[in-house]
């Protein structure tokens, strides 16, 4: 059974920082692209960022240079890092995983994510 764990999400003031962490469990990590996705309240999910297998990365425009994704295979975790955040970085983020292979798409459950002050 395939599950993604997201945890990190909270409440923090602008300009604050936070980690995502996504473990998952039941897939051959080497083999998926990993993804951070957001949907802010009242629209639609967006990518955020993402990673492959071999480390490229890439980046939604309002994130570049603030938030930094990366992955430790020995954890079978994907982290996404968050820096100088903005009240419109609130929103539910969730992890995607997606197999090269099969291209099959796997869902975390989500975490929130508050940017106020």
């Amino acid at each position: 059974q395939v599950q993604l764990v997201e945890s990190g999400g909270g409440l923090v003031q602008p300009g604050g920082s936070l980690r995502l962490s996504c473990a998952a469990s039941g897939i051959i990590f080497g083999i998926y692209d990993m993804g951070w996705y957001r949907q802010p309240p009242g629209k639609q999910r967006e990518l955020v960022a993402a990673i492959t297998p071999a480390g490229t990365t890439d980046y939604t425009a309002s994130v570049k240079g603030r938030f930094t994704i990366s992955r430790d295979s020995a954890k079978n975790t994907v982290y996404l890092q968050m820096n100088s955040l903005k009240p419109e970085d609130t929103a539910v983020y969730y992890c995607k995983a997606r197999s090269t292979r099969s291209l099959t798409n796997y869902w975390g459950q989500g975490t929130q994510v508050t940017v106020s002050s």
